[in-house]
């Protein structure tokens, strides 16, 4: 697209490399280091280090979420016939006002009146729909802290390779893992974890998922129930992706599809995955956009081909 003439000069004169505007303009981008710079390299994984760790400091602590609690009830409104503990605006702000600088930063007129949308009384809030709130939002801050441990240079995303290392240091946080975990099979776990996270979130296949993303998508959620034990009467086999049980079904289907047991999958093997109504020009096509192994497809690609014919409908 060619520039009216009278716009000309003037765009010519904003990209003149000599132009004195160019001498006040501050610096506001700094590239990473080159690999081989290791010394800037090293600089710049401390500061993110140190960084994250002063984040973490600013976070809400148990004490801190019993002093919210303790003060909320110091000035609830008034209690309902079922015994909920209700507060109104001018009673949520002197609140506010007695808490701590960590909590008031969360305790805002914003959350206020974002909760009340959901709310059933009338100007009034249940305090512990407030208090859920917080405690839900801290974890969520928490664990993105965490994430970005494993996010050396600070670029807001993870590879698999990184997320692999995250969880694998979280699995002896989660008892229902934990406590029934063969040593040879926590690479499998560890792997169809990270294949799942990255089926949902890696849309576009660049490898790598934003820890904004694995924070807010529920998934991480999902996992990190697995810290509480089950109450046995309750549990379901299947009731959280991540759990054993699931984890164990998914690689038991790839066991029996594996006739030869060489620990790959031909498109023979592959062929009488679920009813064995694939077609061989399906089959063709799978093997030719999924990674092979001198035409043989391995755990990973299998986790590929699974979680996508799994949730086709979605």
């Amino acid at each position: 697209m060619e520039l009216l003439p009278e716009f000309s000069d003037a765009f010519a004169s904003l990209y003149d490399k000599d132009h004195p505007s160019y001498e006040q303009i501050p610096t506001f981008f700094d590239p990473p280091p080159k690999p081989e710079d290791k010394l800037r390299q090293l600089l710049r994984r401390e500061a993110h280090s140190l960084f994250l760790q002063d984040q973490t400091e600013e976070l809400l602590n148990t004490d801190d979420l019993n002093e919210l609690w303790i003060t909320l009830e110091k000035h609830v409104t008034e209690t309902s016939k079922s015994n909920r503990q209700l507060i109104k605006f001018e009673d949520y702000s002197r609140a506010t006002s007695e808490v701590n600088a960590k909590c008031r930063k969360l305790l805002t007129v914003a959350l206020f009146f974002e909760l009340m949308v959901t709310s059933n009384f009338h100007g009034m809030l249940e305090i512990v729909s407030i208090y859920n709130h917080i405690m839900r939002r801290v974890s969520l801050i928490h664990e993105r802290i965490a994430l970005s441990f494993y996010d050396d240079f600070g670029h807001g995303y993870l590879s698999e390779n990184d997320l692999e290392s995250y969880i694998t240091d979280t699995i002896p946080k989660l008892a229902q893992i934990r406590d029934c975990l063969q040593p040879s099979f926590e690479r499998f776990y560890v792997c169809t974890v990270v294949k799942k996270i990255f089926f949902f979130l890696d849309h576009l296949h660049m490898r790598r998922v934003r820890i904004k993303d694995i924070a807010s998508s529920g998934l991480l959620l999902k996992l990190l129930k697995l810290r509480d034990k089950p109450i046995v009467k309750r549990a379901k086999k299947n009731d959280n992706c991540f759990s054993m049980p699931a984890v164990l079904e998914v690689y038991e289907k790839y066991l029996d599809l594996d006739k030869d047991h060489d620990g790959m999958l031909s498109k023979k093997e592959l062929s009488k995955y679920g009813s064995g109504s694939l077609t061989s020009i399906f089959l063709d096509r799978a093997f030719e956009v999924c990674r092979t192994y001198n035409g043989d497809m391995d755990y990973k690609s299998f986790l590929d081909f699974y979680f996508a014919m799994e949730n086709r409908k979605t």
